[in-house]
Parts: C-alpha cells; sequence; structure tokens
C-alpha cells in the first residue's frame, strides 16, 4: 500500500512540473544582494487581538490576567491576510501595518490563507476560486511593492496534498502557488513555502512539492505553523529539507511549542508558549527566523472548549502562558 502511495505521490508532483508555468529564472534577488531579509527587528502588531484584551483587562482592574495576556501582546506575530478581508479593507490593512511596521524600524510577516479547498473541508475550509486567487495575489504584490515585506504563503497548502480529504487539489494548487511565488517575488518580496513539520511528511515527500509550488524562485520555506514540535525537532528536520531543495533557506513557528507536541493539534491541553520571536539569519546558518506565526491565544477550531478557528480563546491563551511558566 505505501508503496501505491508513494508512486501516485509521485506521478502527481512530476505532473504539477510540467502543468506548472515557469517562473522567471533569478527572479529571487534579496539575498544574493547580501542585504538582510529580516532588516531592523520583528514587527509588533500594536493592535492585535492580545493587545486588545490585555489593555481591556487592566482597564478593568485584572491586572494579573492582563499581565499574562500581556506576555503575549508584547511580542512580534505574523499578520494573517485571507478571504475575510474585502479588497478596500485588505488595502487598509496592510497600510496600517506597513506604516506601524517603519515607524518601528521593524520587517513586517504576512501570512497569506486564501488558497482555493485552504484545509480541504476541515475546520479552516475556505479560500478563493482559482481565477481569483491569481487576482487576489497581483492584488498583494501590488499593495505589498517596495515594502521589503516577507510573506509566508499558504501554510499547511502543501503537507495536506497526500490526505484523501485532498484527492485531485494538487492539480490545481501547484500551479497556483508557483504563480504566488512568481509575483510577490517580482515585487520585491521575500517569500516561504509550506514545509510541513517534523512529524508530518518525510523530507523527501516535501521536498518534491516545494520543487513542484517554486522553491527555486522562494527564499526558502517555513515549518511548525500552527504547531507544536520542539525547536530542536524542527531544526533537524528542516536542515534536512533545505539540502534537498538547493539548501534554501527557512524559519520556523516556535509560537505554542514550549511543552513540544502533546498528542493532539487542536487546541491541545499542556501547550505552551515557545521561546520568543527573534532573527537568526546569519552566513553560517540556513535558519533565518524563529517567528510566532501562529498567534497565541487564537482557537485552532471547535475543539477541546475552542470557538470556531481563528476566534480568541481566552482560557487557551492563558494556559499557554502559564504553561511555559516564568
Amino acid at each position: 500500500m505505501r508503496t501505491v502511495i508513494a508512486s501516485l505521490i509521485g506521478a502527481v508532483l512530476a505532473a504539477a512540473l510540467l502543468w506548472a508555468p515557469a517562473a522567471p529564472t533569478g527572479q529571487y534577488t534579496a539575498d544574493r544582494a547580501g542585504d538582510p531579509v529580516f532588516a531592523g527587528r520583528l514587527y509588533v502588531d500594536p493592535n492585535s487581538d492580545a493587545r486588545r484584551v490585555a489593555d481591556r483587562l487592566a482597564a478593568t482592574g485584572d491586572t494579573h490576567r492582563a499581565a499574562l495576556i500581556d506576555r503575549i501582546a508584547s511580542q512580534p506575530t505574523a499578520v494573517w491576510l485571507g478571504d475575510w478581508y474585502s479588497p478596500a479593507l485588505l488595502d487598509s490593512v496592510i497600510r496600517r501595518h506597513l506604516r506601524a511596521a517603519a515607524a518601528q524600524g521593524a520587517t513586517p510577516v504576512f501570512v497569506t490563507y486564501a488558497i482555493p479547498d485552504r484545509d480541504c473541508g476541515d475546520y479552516s475550509a475556505g479560500g478563493f476560486a482559482p481565477s481569483r486567487y491569481l487576482d487576489w495575489n497581483r492584488h498583494l504584490a501590488a499593495a505589498l511593492a517596495g515594502s521589503r515585506a516577507v510573506v509566508l504563503i499558504e501554510p499547511d497548502s502543501l503537507s495536506m496534498l497526500p490526505s484523501p480529504k485532498c484527492a485531485g487539489v494538487a492539480n490545481t494548487r501547484l500551479p497556483l502557488i508557483r504563480s504566488a511565488v512568481s509575483m510577490l517575488g517580482a515585487a520585491g518580496l521575500s517569500t516561504y513555502l509550506d514545509g510541513g513539520n517534523a512529524r508530518w511528511l518525510s523530507p523527501d515527500v516535501q521536498a518534491g512539492y516545494l520543487k513542484a509550488a517554486g522553491i527555486a524562485d522562494a527564499r526558502g520555506f517555513f515549518t511548525n505553523v500552527s504547531n507544536f514540535d520542539t525547536t530542536q525537532a524542527e531544526r533537524d528536520y528542516a536542515g534536512k529539507l533545505s539540502s534537498r531543495v538547493g539548501w534554501k533557506h527557512f524559519v520556523i513557528d516556535v509560537s505554542r511549542n514550549g511543552a513540544g507536541w502533546t498528542g493532539t493539534w487542536c487546541n491541545p491541553p499542556g501547550a505552551a508558549l515557545g521561546q520568543n520571536p527573534q532573527i537568526t539569519q546569519s552566513p553560517a546558518s540556513k535558519l533565518d527566523a524563529l517567528l510566532w506565526v501562529k498567534h497565541p491565544g487564537a482557537s485552532d477550531g471547535t475543539c477541546n472548549g475552542g470557538p470556531s478557528a481563528g476566534a480568541w480563546f481566552e482560557s487557551g491563551a492563558e494556559a499557554l502562558v502559564r504553561g511555559r511558566g516564568a
């Protein structure tokens, strides 16, 4: 059975490489120019859900709980962009974050999350139709052009493809991601693709999807987004994956991995905040940064007492902070 599945995966990847439009060679230039991808420091959103909750708790005199949530609100987090924004609101959101990041002398990290058949019908289902998705990426590229922002393209979009619930999705998805890499890269943005995590696909299989999705013209890949593996496990896995895709760079989501994997991915009891985000980019390493991509306190879905995916989960947020301790 495993041999049959591996053969089918190989066939899909080979076909995707033939169908996908070729991106311009030499398009990615940020690291070739010698400029840091993460210039200054990482951007802290002054209007995040955690910030608003911490300020509200402080205003009502609940200083203990306010201090707990402030440990989340004070840290840099990625900005997620998806199909929940109208075009006008999307422009407004992007302008607000770019202005705030410039005032901080910081690099903003954006996450795109609008791929067709997103989450293949699970808790985070949604996304645009294929033609709309390409227009949306053109819009993003124009809005972000010249900002030198970092863009993480579509978490879970590649790692989910072997799942039976995603049957047939790869035929459309891989060419779309290649086009997104091309559009965003042409706007001078540093892009990273979905590298899964250490407990998901093997480095060989994940590398095949990354190649089919245009990793050659991206800065690199991200791992552990919205997941819980330890940083060391992810570094080991990412190093193996990097070696299979031309020694591309990578970033790791450490937002909720302080306790490591606890047995389930959806609002798991016993999870803890990971270490604070930091830029690690250096000539000696392919690891560019440790990031908080998933927002601590944002629900994974209606499981283990959580609200809908992406909604603020107060008790979950407090548990993450307590789990890390001092």
